[in-house]
């Protein structure tokens, strides 16, 4: 009765844990570029020289789903997708860099080249800063090229630094941007390519979501169940050896 009530307890608590990570898939399957967070549970006994029968249920990990979303033509020039493997960088208020798949940038008052939520995006030579009144265009090789209205005059303004460290080393901030476990930069690879005039959609499957969702309730609901049974076992229990006294 002991492992079953620890044991039931304990995966009623996290199945309520990862119930909350499924709906925030759900929350996010229209957020550009994000990435379907995945959660295990496994049981675990605990290490202990007096009660041996005790087991707890814990969340032995906490994965994302790295598959590409579906590329979506919106033909803006801020807009840009990541094709196949790889990521962009933007830099942290602290100096430090991070890497995310949502291409949705803009142009600030001051001409930096950002994200929707004001962070610098990187290139080659620091923060991409555009000139006044230019327009611009991404190369499929993360160039950006930049020219004023009636001049035939196109520069080059920088390239964005395109990174592709081993996906086993990423971590997921709470602010939704990737890192790598170690916290260093990474180098920029040359073989990451880049679509101008798109952005990648969500590479959440709401259908599975859904399926996932109403199975954890159907799991939480058994595991109460078990503890009930426990509880009524455990009186049972104490009637016999009451009785016996």
């Amino acid at each position: 009765m002991d492992r079953v009530i620890y044991t039931a307890m304990t995966g009623a608590k996290h199945t309520l844990g990862q119930q909350a990570a499924v709906s925030h898939n759900l929350a996010n399957a229209t957020t550009t570029g994000f990435r379907t967070e995945m959660h295990k549970l496994r049981a675990v006994e605990v290490q202990t020289e007096a009660m041996p029968t005790r087991a707890f249920v814990v969340d032995a990990s906490v994965a994302t789903n790295f598959a590409t979303g579906p590329l979506q033509h919106t033909g803006r020039a801020q807009d840009v997708a990541v094709e196949s493997k790889g990521w962009l960088t933007v830099q942290m208020p602290d100096g430090s860099e991070a890497y995310t798949r949502d291409g949705s940038l803009m142009v600030s008052a001051n001409g930096v080249l950002q994200t929707r939520s004001g962070l610098p995006v990187l290139g080659e030579g620091g923060p991409i800063t555009i000139p006044p009144d230019s327009a611009m265009q991404v190369g499929s090789d993360g160039t950006i090229s930049a020219w004023q209205a009636g001049q035939n005059i196109v520069n080059v303004v920088d390239r964005l630094k395109l990174v592709n460290p081993p996906e086993n080393q990423l971590v997921r901030g709470d602010d939704g941007l990737f890192r790598t476990a170690d916290g260093l930069a990474q180098p920029a690879d040359e073989t990451v390519k880049v679509a101008g005039g798109y952005l990648e959609g969500s590479n959440v499957n709401v259908v599975e979501q859904m399926v996932t969702m109403i199975s954890l309730g159907r799991q939480f609901e058994m595991q109460t169940r078990m503890m009930q049974t426990a509880e009524q076992n455990d009186r049972a229990a104490a009637q016999l050896i009451s009785g016996r006294a």
